[in-house]
């Protein structure tokens, strides 16, 4: 049987890939039809180019993680406790639907208040596959890279991955 993630030869019937580890219990659909798929299904999310991400604790202020997205040019920050372990997601969607119009009131309020809490997160090794899957079906726009102690290390946004798509149909 072969491994529809990285070609790998494995015997018939196991459950998981014995060289990238993805299940095999699926493999019964339709393989990937162009190179495109089979990149998608094949590369993990470290291939793709990482930002580093704002990270801020769970008592900062409202206000100030704001201004630090701004400053930074990104769509959001993770919030970490205080063992710098991930807590959290603040977006440009949480300050729009949380807060509104009442900024003001809330510029001092604590960040965790109005995170959206256990965000989802993928590990570098993840397929990119995977992380479109994540996105579309949480509606969100930026997944933390964590690494195997939950400590965020990156983060990928629908940018990177359209850069990518883009760039794969051109080769």
């Amino acid at each position: 049987m072969q491994c529809p993630n990285c070609s790998s030869e494995n015997i018939e019937g196991v459950d998981v890939c014995e060289q990238c580890g993805q299940p095999l219990s699926d493999s019964h659909l339709r393989g990937p039809k162009s190179a495109l798929e089979r990149a998608l299904l094949k590369d993990s999310i470290g291939a793709l180019p990482t930002k580093e991400p704002v990270i801020v604790r769970e008592d900062s202020a409202v206000g100030d993680v704001i201004t630090l997205i701004a400053e930074r040019g990104t769509g959001c920050a993770f919030i970490a406790n205080a063992d710098g372990k991930l807590t959290g997601v603040f977006s440009e969607r949480d300050a729009l639907l949380r807060i509104g119009s009442k900024l003001a009131e809330v510029w001092d309020s604590k960040v965790s208040v109005y995170m959206t809490p256990n965000p989802q997160s993928l590990k570098a090794d993840a397929k990119i596959a995977f992380a479109v899957h994540q996105m579309d079906v949480g509606h969100f726009r930026h997944i933390p890279i964590v690494d195997n102690n939950n400590y965020p290390v990156g983060v990928i946004s629908v940018r990177e991955i359209l850069s990518y798509l883009t760039s794969m149909s051109d080769a």
